[in-house]
Formats: structure tokens, C-alpha cells, sequence
């Protein structure tokens, strides 16, 4: 591959179609507040996504003895389906703490949300990094 050589990924999805009107991300669909399906989770009890300016904010709580850890409030990402529609489907927030980094991300799938986590540890403890996955519903 030459310097000036740029790889390109195009998908359906990807392209907008003739003519479009420039779509905005409607976050409306993620606001709320999800409780985890699972009420013995050892991972994520409950996330609020709220609206903030024109984006969102996510706060994350996870679960702790005796009451919630909360994680506090970040800005987060909403995305569509693809790039010609609007309503939200999912989302991304990034934590930082100081022992660790996580990325957070939801899907929206029937009434549930989908949540993963990401979790780089990064005080050298030794610890693996960790992914976990919780389902959601309002």
C-alpha cells in the first residue's frame, strides 16, 4: 500500500440515496430509563439516557452492595439504522475511571435494549479485559 493509497468501505447502508433529505439522528427513542431483565446481575442494574443540547447523556449504574454504584452522567452518541433515517437504534458513551476505561453500547431490539460493555483495565492489576452483555427494558 503507497502513502497516498486510502481504503474505502461502502456498504448499502452507507450510501444515501438520490435525492435525500439530510437526515438528523432522533435520540427520542433510547430516553428513558432501562433496568436490567436480570434482577441478580452482577454487571449494569440501570442506565438513564436523557437529552442533552442536540446530542444525549448516559448514566450508568452498576451493581453494587447495598445500593447502586453510580457511574455518573457522560455524553453519549446516538445512531440510526442507516444514513438516510432518523430514529435512534442504538448509542455509544465512553467512561473513564482510574482504574479502567469502559465503552458502553446499546442496541435497541423490540422493547429490549441491548447492552454491551467493554472493559479495559488500565491500573496494572493484572485483571483481564472484560466484556459483558445485559438486556434492558424500560
Amino acid at each position: 500500500m503507497t502513502p497516498r493509497q486510502q481504503f474505502e468501505f461502502k456498504a448499502p447502508s452507507h450510501k444515501a440515496t438520490t435525492g435525500a433529505v439530510p437526515a438528523i439522528v432522533s435520540p427520542s427513542p433510547l430516553f428513558g430509563v432501562w433496568t436490567n431483565t436480570d434482577t441478580a446481575t452482577n454487571d449494569i442494574v440501570k442506565v438513564i439516557i436523557e437529552a442533552a443540547g442536540a446530542g444525549i447523556s448516559v448514566q450508568v449504574f452498576g451493581a453494587c452492595v447495598p445500593t447502586a454504584c453510580v457511574w455518573g452522567s457522560v455524553p453519549g452518541i446516538a445512531y440510526a439504522a442507516n444514513v438516510s433515517s432518523s430514529p435512534a437504534v442504538g448509542f455509544t458513551a465512553h467512561y473513564k475511571f482510574s482504574f479502567a476505561q469502559v465503552i458502553v453500547t446499546g442496541h435497541i431490539q423490540g422493547k429490549f435494549l441491548e447492552l454491551k460493555t467493554f472493559t479495559e483495565f488500565t491500573d496494572g492489576s493484572g485483571r483481564s479485559n472484560l466484556y459483558t452483555a445485559d438486556q434492558m427494558v424500560k
